[in-house]
């Protein structure tokens, strides 16, 4: 059980932590803070990683709920959920701002507001459509087993919305230590692993979904 649960806990935390991608997320925050006193910004950062932590986490939890009401399956779902992530992924490879992520206009917006916090530090740029997939594709993986295995991915989401206040409280050091240079290179590190898991989504959606669609097919098809 040790064993399971770490491993749970390494694929779930490095899934939720490339697609929250806190270290991409310093230039906007900067932006965004620029007329903020040191003190200001870590009282930002951690209302937004609390706020981030609990946005993901309904989700996670609810997600199968979610999913019945609005008659979507999983399976359609995952390929949806690969597909957003592989558009972060590509933008993050070319360093490119992803608009899938934050626009311009929200980055703006968010330097003449004076609470970023909620909207939009923690949603959506650290809590966006690709972390919120992410969460419900894995605790609909967790589901599949004990109900343990859901722990690991809550933990995940935790662990990571904690790093995401440490980066952002300390922004401006970040910034400096690692530079463009070493920020962009981490970025394209990041997208190239998060690449992975979204074809990983797609496949596995695509894998549990084309069966039954061809079961459909074959039922439908007329005798003889």
């Amino acid at each position: 059980m040790n064993t399971d649960v770490l491993a749970l806990s390494l694929v779930s935390f490095s899934a939720v932590f490339f697609v929250v991608d806190p270290l991409s997320a310093v230039p906007f925050f900067l932006a965004m803070t620029r007329r903020h006193s040191a003190e200001e910004r870590r009282v930002t950062a951690l209302r937004a990683s609390v706020a981030a932590a609990l946005v993901l986490s309904t989700f996670a939890l609810a997600g199968a709920w979610i999913f019945r009401l609005l008659g979507i399956g999983l399976p359609a779902f995952k390929v949806a959920g690969g597909v957003v992530l592989l558009l972060l992924a590509l933008d993050m490879i070319r360093t490119q701002p992803s608009k899938a992520r934050i626009t311009e206009g929200e980055v703006t917006a968010g330097a003449d507001k004076e609470d970023i916090a909620i909207v939009p530090l923690a949603m959506p740029l650290l809590a966006g459509p690709g972390s919120i997939a992410t969460a419900i594709v894995l605790m609909a993986r967790a589901r599949g087993g004990p109900w343990w295995h859901a722990l690991p991915v809550l933990g995940a989401i935790a662990a990571t919305c904690f790093a995401a206040y440490l980066i952002l409280a300390g922004a401006t050091r970040t910034e400096k230590v690692l530079g463009h240079t070493g920020l962009a290179i981490l970025e394209r590190a990041a997208g190239l692993l998060l690449a992975a898991i979204a074809i990983q989504f797609m496949m596995d959606g695509l894998g549990e979904g084309l069966p039954g669609l061809a079961g459909l097919a074959a039922a439908a098809r007329p005798p003889g």
